[in-house]
């Protein structure tokens, strides 16, 4: 077990009284911040040149997993602020320098929704959009942006290269009262601004290139870690999260139900129909999050050994990973539509729970149905539909 899970279990009281807080507030509170960030969570796929692990990409999913099934908020904001540093630690060598040199803990933010609109001017870009949830950019001091940019040479005004961008927390304002959602409220994914700022080309990723690798072998051809590619590993961390809530769901009725006795009496240990929902729940759970996890070990030694993950790969590690969290999620629906009325108070984590997922599934990297038909595809030579997270 790596250190780290091994840290977030051993101290997952503290992480748990920090989750109603965060809602509360409408962000990860200080002190859950705090407990992320002491545990090392975030330095798992970073660096080591930067203080970080460069850890197996499992170990990352599986901490997730276990984080997000205790504390929803937490642990949607420890996956996603915790991916980027797989991206930043790809980067050109100055940009980490800016980001990293002086604090190694210091936090980045996105999203990638290529919503921007980025003007080519001499060594950069001129960029501007307003960009919807941000998760965690409270405690975060950098950005990453999706946007669609001028190419270099072309036709002004037609934005047509899909590209992210790097800006430091002075370059983009925080919408404060952006994130006023049904669920995940303490992830504080609020909207983020940005107005004609200049980004350096040094601060800036062709996402093709990104995807495929070109940036980790020009930057750290050493480090096996970062030879997965991009399209594949950020998607994992979403469905890694969203396995999380979803097993804390099942796992929050199962509490509930060992003391749950009936108006006429009965205690829904005796109830077949409920016990048989739970049972098959569990095993959903477990088989949706060994479906992931089995995944990316996968691939990961097949990197260690000097492979290359093939298109076909990423195609069916998309496929399994947007699968395996449906599975979940209807495993949850399943009990959920058993606990009874009183699992609807506000009081009651099955509930809260419940309306987390409902949110987490809202996330593009969730969204099945296109990928299922962009996968099917793929296998009569059919091209992947712009717009298919695949």
């Amino acid at each position: 077990m790596h250190p780290v899970r091994e840290t977030i279990i051993g101290n997952i009281d503290s992480f748990i009284e920090q989750e109603v807080p965060s809602i509360e507030l409408g962000r990860v509170t200080d002190e859950g911040a705090r407990l992320i960030r002491d545990s090392g969570m975030v330095r798992m796929l970073q660096p080591k040149q930067y203080g970080g692990y460069e850890a197996d990409p499992r170990e990352f999913y599986q901490t997730v997993i276990e984080l997000a099934s205790k504390a929803s908020s937490l642990g949607w904001v420890g996956s996603v602020v915790g991916v980027h540093p797989f991206q930043f630690g790809q980067g050109d060598p100055r940009m980490q320098e800016e980001v990293w040199g002086a604090d190694h803990d210091t936090w980045t933010a996105s999203p990638y929704a290529p919503i921007g609109r980025a003007r080519r001017v001499e060594g950069g870009y001129l960029l501007s959009g307003q960009w919807p949830f941000s998760s965690g950019t409270d405690h975060c001091k950098w950005a990453v942006l999706g946007g669609l940019a001028e190419r270099e040479g072309g036709e002004a005004g037609a934005f047509t290269e899909l590209m992210h961008f790097v800006l430091p927390r002075a370059d983009y304002e925080i919408l404060q009262d952006s994130w006023n959602v049904m669920g995940l409220q303490g992830t504080g994914s609020k909207d983020v601004l940005v107005q004609d700022v200049f980004v350096p080309d040094y601060r800036t990723y062709k996402v093709q290139a990104l995807n495929d690798c070109e940036y980790a072998a020009r930057h750290r051809p050493e480090s096996v870690l970062y030879r997965i590619p991009f399209d594949l590993f950020f998607p994992g961390a979403i469905s890694a999260a969203t396995l999380g809530i979803a097993a804390g769901v099942v796992n929050h009725f199962a509490e509930y139900t060992g003391s749950r006795v009936t108006r006429m009496g009965v205690k829904q240990t005796q109830n077949p129909y409920h016990m048989a929902s739970l049972g098959a729940a569990l095993a959903d759970i477990d088989a949706s999050c060994q479906h992931v996890l089995n995944e990316i070990g996968d691939i990961y030694k097949l990197v260690q050994a000097g492979g290359k993950v093939t298109r076909e790969m990423k195609y069916k590690a998309r496929v399994n990973q947007v699968r395996a969290v449906r599975r979940a999620a209807e495993a949850a629906a399943e009990v959920f539509k058993h606990a009874g009325g009183n699992a609807s108070r506000v009081s009651n984590p099955i509930q809260r729970t419940w309306r987390d997922l409902s949110v987490a599934m809202g996330h593009a990297c969730n969204v099945d149905d296109p990928v299922y038909a962009a996968y099917a595809g793929t296998l009569y030579g059919i091209p992947v539909p712009r717009g298919v997270v695949i």
